[in-house]
């Protein structure tokens, strides 16, 4: 076999482009003549015009929300309805920023213009979303019923005022001193309003001195959780600390016995001594008790169950549990 220097041992030359005979561009098989444009054709079935009353499909973040289905959905509440909580509300780009920025668990709610356009209200939502805020998009109408003028965003605070850990810490710590009662109900992890506000009820109802919240990652004092509650809200302690972890080491290193409610633990809540001072500890249904709660546990309790059950409802575990210490305790 002979050897080319140009085109290398044993290879041939190969064409760039492999020509098609069915080609349908190449002259000679071509319809229509020279010059002449060919008519397009759509296909089967499709028509060129849009129908009326058809509008492009929004971008899920831009997509405004169903206002009229019911408040206990966690939707708007309507403004001046008898089941909301009171709720006060904020306007305007440099107020709401700061109270995300300051006060995040005082906020239970934003409300954005539906497709504003606007780079910075685009930013205070991600700020919304990071501080675990829920955030929602709404017409222009609904927000001006809320606060004017609002330039495009309005934030829902409620009326009712979450005592500071700082404020009442020293009357918790004393009382062990002192030897007086004390119960504190610690809530967290918990998602649906509804739930919540049953906790706000039966802490009210069995004596808790105070009811310690997470400042994130569970869901606000929304109207649902004030209807829940049937009216225990506004007399119920609450407090957000900054810190929950904190501020439950600090009641442990003051003397209060700290339990936890999980159903992963052999010691029976029924054969559990209580001290006069207690805090009992309750996570969601789905996650459980946070791992910075259970590492400061002086026990964790076990609620009987039939074994058909998987777990008990967060507010149904925390009544049993407050009941069990009232039930030795209160007389």
């Amino acid at each position: 076999m002979a050897f080319d220097n140009n085109r290398g041992f044993g290879r041939r030359p190969q064409p760039k482009f492999r020509v098609r005979e069915d080609n349908e561009f190449r002259p000679q098989n071509r319809e229509n003549s020279e010059g002449e444009r060919r008519e397009f054709k759509p296909r089967e079935g499709f028509s060129g015009e849009r129908r009326e009353g058809f509008r492009p499909k929004p971008r899920f973040e831009q997509k405004p929300q169903d206002t009229s289905r019911a408040i206990q959905d966690g939707i708007v509440p309507a403004v001046g309805d008898a089941d909301a909580a009171p709720q006060v509300a904020v306007g305007g780009i440099k107020e709401v920023t700061e109270l995300l920025t300051k006060s995040p668990m005082q906020v239970h709610r934003v409300l954005f213009m539906h497709q504003s356009g606007n780079p910075k209200l685009y930013e205070l939502q991600k700020l919304a979303k990071r501080a675990h805020v829920h955030v929602q998009q709404v017409d222009s109408k609904i927000l001006n019923s809320y606060a004017t003028p609002n330039h495009g965003v309005v934030a829902l605070m409620n009326e009712k005022e979450l005592l500071v850990w700082e404020d009442v810490r020293e009357e918790f710590f004393t009382a062990v001193d002192k030897g007086e009662r004390k119960l504190i109900a610690v809530a967290t992890n918990i998602e649906d309003p509804r739930n919540l506000g049953a906790c706000i009820r039966s802490s009210l109802a069995l004596g808790v001195d105070i009811l310690l919240l997470p400042a994130k990652g569970m869901c606000g004092i929304t109207p649902s959780v004030a209807r829940t509650s049937a009216g225990a809200l506004e007399k119920m302690r609450i407090c957000r600390p900054n810190n929950l972890e904190a501020a439950v080491g600090e009641l442990k290193m003051a003397g209060y016995q700290i339990l936890g409610l999980d159903a992963d633990t052999e010691t029976n809540l029924a054969d559990f001594k209580f001290s006069d001072q207690a805090v009992i500890a309750v996570g969601g249904e789905d996650v459980g008790l946070p791992p910075f709660i259970k590492k400061q546990c002086n026990a964790i309790l076990r609620i009987p169950m039939m074994p058909e059950a998987h777990s008990y409802n967060a507010s149904v575990a925390l009544s049993l549990g407050l009941y069990e210490y009232a039930r030795l305790r209160i007389k």
